[in-house]
């Protein structure tokens, strides 16, 4: 079966499965790709031992390996889909990524924080920036009530602890009990 998923996803490019296969699946299309990378006789016939068609792994050495030459790893993705309607199975799709050369072509985008903000066009306006808020004194408006000594907590705060307590110790329920003093 794995056999046969890695030979569709190599082919297509695009398989939709549950979450454990996907990730399995993915371990071993990224092994095939590597492979196809190194390009001698001996990775060949590796890679014919998983794929099930000869089109697909000449496909694998040919396209695949030109595709991905300059990356060090990481050809697929997995993105989660959902769950199954019949058994609630959790679905992903694994699927090869872009090549440098698709990237280049669909002018790849730059990267980071701000990455797709770009200087306003001649005759549009700018966007104002945000105000920051003035405190509320100087704006005229009551403050906001002080925050309680740390010592004292309200009954809403007692729960709230419990609760991270309770996380803290992986869900089991903790008793206090009270000391003879």
């Amino acid at each position: 079966m794995l056999r046969n998923m890695v030979t569709s996803l190599l082919d297509h490019e695009r398989i939709r499965t549950t979450d454990a296969k996907a990730k399995e699946v993915r371990r071993v299309a990224e092994r095939m790709i590597t492979l196809g990378k190194r390009g001698d006789l001996h990775a060949r016939r590796r890679a014919l031992r998983v794929i099930r068609r000869r089109e697909v792994a000449a496909k694998v050495f040919d396209e695949l390996a030109d595709r991905y030459r300059d990356r060090p790893g990481g050809y697929t993705r997995v993105i989660k889909l959902g769950h199954r309607a019949g058994d609630a199975a959790p679905l992903s799709l694994v699927e090869l990524l872009p090549g440098a050369a698709a990237k280049a072509a669909a002018g790849a985008k730059p990267a980071g924080k701000g990455a797709g903000k770009t200087a306003p066009k001649k005759g549009e306006p700018e966007k104002k920036a945000k105000k920051a808020k003035a405190p509320a004194a100087a704006r005229g408006e009551k403050p906001a009530p002080a925050r309680k000594a740390a010592g004292k907590k309200s009954p809403a705060k007692k729960g709230a602890t419990r609760k991270a307590d309770a996380r803290k110790s992986g869900g089991r329920k903790t008793t206090r009990r009270k000391s003879d003093d």
